[in-house]
């Protein structure tokens, strides 16, 4: 049976490895000293300019830093570097200045003011190829399409869909909420908000309902699941909640008024949206 050859012994005397450990530590502790002792401000201002546009937006073609700057400076541009990282991005407030819409501009906008843009832009495209799809679909009389910077909302009536007190779809609803299923399945990947609302007259004696939040929460998850069963959009990027009789769109004071208000919002939110 083979036998495992013991190990031949290693090191040397105990003293010459305290002696070595401590002529090390030695000459770290005066390297140390010696990085410390001596700043040239003019690399050092050199290394904090490239730091700043390096996280910055620079204008097209700009450079940086000089070509060898940043590792030719060597140990010396390197002190006082950790406070530099600690208020990078901070301005004389102490206050992070990405938060700032005046810190960074392009083409004489501010960054928030481009992305407001950007995001304007891209709610505007999209409720254009709604109403066209809307209008192949033939439902474009029936729906009401708008628009903000962080979303498209169809707007469609509470009256068409259901009937006084309830929350069941109409039979003869269907085709509609089908059709705007349909559309929406094309925008699947966008988180989507389904917002129910009534007019101001309470229900009384209903024994389904306590009051018009709860009935109006009740159809906005009737139009959610009619998208998750019958057009299988996820409820991952689905949403639906109720507001009753408030934020009007119309006076509660008249009929008129009463049928714009019982209604049902969509919102589809772009990709620039915070939802």
């Amino acid at each position: 049976m083979a036998k495992r050859k013991e190990d031949p012994p290693s090191g040397g005397a105990g003293w010459m490895a305290t002696f070595s450990d401590l002529m090390n530590l030695l000459l770290c502790f005066f390297v140390l000293l010696f990085a410390m002792s001596n700043v040239d401000e003019e690399k050092f201002q050199e290394l904090v300019a490239s730091l700043s546009a390096s996280f910055g937006i620079l204008e097209g073609g700009s450079t940086s830093v000089i070509e060898g700057t940043l590792i030719s400076a060597g140990v010396d541009d390197l002190n006082d570097l950790s406070d530099y990282y600690e208020q990078l991005g901070l301005n004389e407030t102490g206050i992070d200045a990405s938060l700032s819409e005046e810190v960074y501009e392009y083409d004489g906008k501010s960054l928030l003011e481009v992305v407001k843009d950007k995001a304007a832009e891209e709610s505007e495209k999209m409720a254009g190829e709604i109403e066209e799809e809307a209008e192949e679909l033939e439902i474009e009389k029936q729906i009401d399409i708008e628009f903000t910077s962080q979303y498209v909302m169809i707007v469609l009536n509470g009256a068409l869909l259901f009937d006084s007190g309830e929350a069941a779809l109409r039979q003869d609803a269907i085709p509609l909420i089908d059709r705007v299923g349909t559309i929406l399945k094309n925008y699947s990947s966008s988180m989507i908000e389904i917002t129910g609302y009534t007019d101001s007259i309470p229900l009384i004696g209903d024994p389904k309902y306590d009051d018009n939040w709860d009935l109006s929460t009740a159809r906005a998850k009737t139009v959610m699941m009619y998208l998750v069963n019958h057009k299988q959009m996820s409820l991952e990027k689905l949403k639906s909640s109720g507001r009753g009789e408030n934020d009007p769109v119309a006076s509660n004071d008249t009929a008129e008024g009463r049928a714009k208000n019982r209604r049902v919002e969509i919102k589809i939110y772009n990709e620039y949206s915070l939802e």
